[in-house]
């Protein structure tokens, strides 16, 4: 059995929950969403909870067991309090700024950036080089974010470029360290002899 597939979902207060032969719908204040119930898995709901069980015991239907309630729970969640991801912008003349579905941004090239956000996920700048992104979609969001990010990502030398707040950016000393340290060698050889 699934740990996290025989785990129940409690579904919070003020969202609705529709089942149907092939799909889960939620609806809360802050948005709908809807997935595909695979093939072999039944979805149970008994008032505010709702239990996952499959149909079978093969390996995929046991896969599929723990990410189907898995993505339940995250609809759920999402619906009634919503996801938030926030990266950070490092480098000197970054910054972004949101115009409508838009992140304008100047991340160092030629040229502005000008990102458009999916339906469904909102964002906000802070001191121009805080982005906050939210949406109900777990899934969606993550995928705004890594698209963002790998429009500059972080590089190891000054750290510049766009990273995850959560992220640490492991950091290598520069040339410049590791060739006047060669130099100061060969000279004290040169001198020994």
């Amino acid at each position: 059995m699934s740990r996290i597939g025989k785990l129940p979902i409690t579904i919070p207060s003020g969202v609705k929950i529709a089942v149907d032969a092939h799909a889960v719908r939620l609806e809360g204040p802050k948005g709908k969403l809807e997935t595909a119930i695979p093939a072999g898995v039944a979805i149970k709901v008994e008032g505010n909870v709702v239990h996952v069980e499959r149909q079978g015991e093969e390996r995929k239907l046991r896969a599929l067991h723990g990410l189907t309630r898995k993505l339940i729970a995250n609809m759920a969640h999402g619906v009634a309090q919503g996801f938030s991801r926030i990266l950070d912008i490092n480098g000197v003349g970054y910054r972004a700024e949101v115009k409508g579905q838009e992140i304008h941004m100047t991340l160092g090239y030629s040229h502005p950036i000008v990102f458009p956000l999916a339906q469904g996920v909102a964002a906000s700048v802070e001191r121009q080089v805080i982005i906050t992104l939210t949406s109900a979609d777990r899934q969606l969001l993550g995928e705004m974010a890594a698209k963002i990010r790998s429009l500059r990502p972080p590089e190891p030398y000054k750290g510049k470029g766009i990273k995850y707040r959560e992220e640490v950016i492991r950091r290598k000393a520069g040339k410049a360290v590791g060739s006047a340290g060669a130099a100061y060698d060969s000279r004290t050889k040169d001198g020994d002899q």
